[in-house]
């Protein structure tokens, strides 16, 4: 008996979500290890992709792409991990499952110096950051006199994103949405100016924090109404980076927002960075993530830890207003 979160038609997941008895799991094919799961983080992108899936099969599906936990078994032309090897892999779709088989391409070491909370968390939002700082650094302002608008800075990839960014002596604004966030991440990172879009000025408090300096590149994982303003923050060149989808509503967007200055508008995902990028910049990116975890791994916060039978729970307070930090569940 193997247990998993599964679901089998799209929805809203704390509705569709259920666990599920998938049977025994086979051993690990070639290229694979097998990983007896102990942790894994609900990830806003994992409830979206639940929300628009269509499962094609008759069957569960099941859900999620990162977790941690302990290698069982490895599969023909392994090298480099063992039975007893801690890890955590990403992305693998079905990781939501107490025993799954993953390719090792994508399974990556944990240090006995990480907890498990940490551990859990460890490559799909530092990769985020990773391929976040890539693309803002096209701007060469970006780390000398250009300043960089972080939306959405209380998630937990904008957190992590500020923490290197503070590291690294990039200078960014925090963008939330209500004061109570503001006031939490002015006491996390006191030298970085925070502007709550609650407050109907805020946009001119975002040129004040500028002051006068340029703003090439704004970091969106939300999308809607807010997005049209951030745009327009930009200085002449800009680029907005969209790598989210959280709001429900449209980019309201006329031609005439961008035709006179040439700002750009550009997606970025994981999944596309997974399917472009060589072998090499792959495991660089990877080998940065860890970095990331170990330096700063105080900035991987937990909002709250459940257990396997409380996914319904887990999965509606990922959506709590004020959280501050990533769910986890624990198996």
């Amino acid at each position: 008996m193997t247990l998993a979160i599964t679901y089998r038609r799209p929805g809203d997941p704390p509705d569709v979500l259920e666990v599920s008895d998938i049977g025994d799991v086979p051993p690990p094919g070639a290229g694979q290890v097998q990983v007896r799961v102990a942790a894994f983080p609900v990830h806003p992108g994992d409830l979206l992709a639940i929300a628009a899936a269509r499962p094609s099969g008759p069957g569960p599906v099941v859900a999620g792409a990162e977790a941690t936990g302990v290698i069982t078994d490895v599969g023909s032309g392994v090298a480099g991990f063992s039975p007893g090897t801690r890890v955590t892999f990403f992305p693998h779709n079905g990781a939501w499952s107490e025993i799954v088989n993953v390719d090792a391409a994508v399974t990556v070491a944990v240090p006995d110096s990480l907890p498990d909370e940490v551990g859990a968390q460890m490559v799909c939002n530092p990769l985020t950051v990773v391929m976040l700082r890539r693309a803002a650094e096209r701007h060469f302002s970006i780390g000398y006199d250009g300043v960089l608008l972080n939306n959405a800075a209380a998630s937990a990839v904008g957190r992590l994103f500020t923490a290197m960014a503070v590291y690294h002596e990039i200078a960014t604004i925090s963008i939330v949405r209500s004061e109570q966030r503001a006031q939490q991440l002015r006491e996390k990172f006191p030298t970085v100016p925070v502007v709550s879009t609650s407050s109907p000025n805020w946009t001119n408090e975002v040129r004040a924090a500028a002051g006068g300096r340029p703003i090439p590149v704004v970091l969106d994982p939300v999308g809607g109404a807010d997005t049209t303003d951030l745009l327009s923050l930009m200085s002449a060149g800009g680029t907005l980076f969209v790598y989210g989808a959280l709001a429900d509503t449209n980019i309201a967007l006329h031609a005439a927002d961008i035709l006179n200055s040439e700002r750009a508008i550009r997606g970025l995902s994981l999944g596309r960075w997974l399917a472009a990028v060589p072998a090499e910049r792959r495991a660089s990116d990877l080998a940065c993530a860890l970095l990331i975890a170990e330096g700063l791994r105080e900035h991987f916060d937990t909002a709250a830890v459940y257990p396997l039978d409380h996914i319904s729970d887990a999965v509606r307070h990922v959506a709590r207003p004020g959280k501050l930090g990533t769910v986890l569940v624990k198996i």
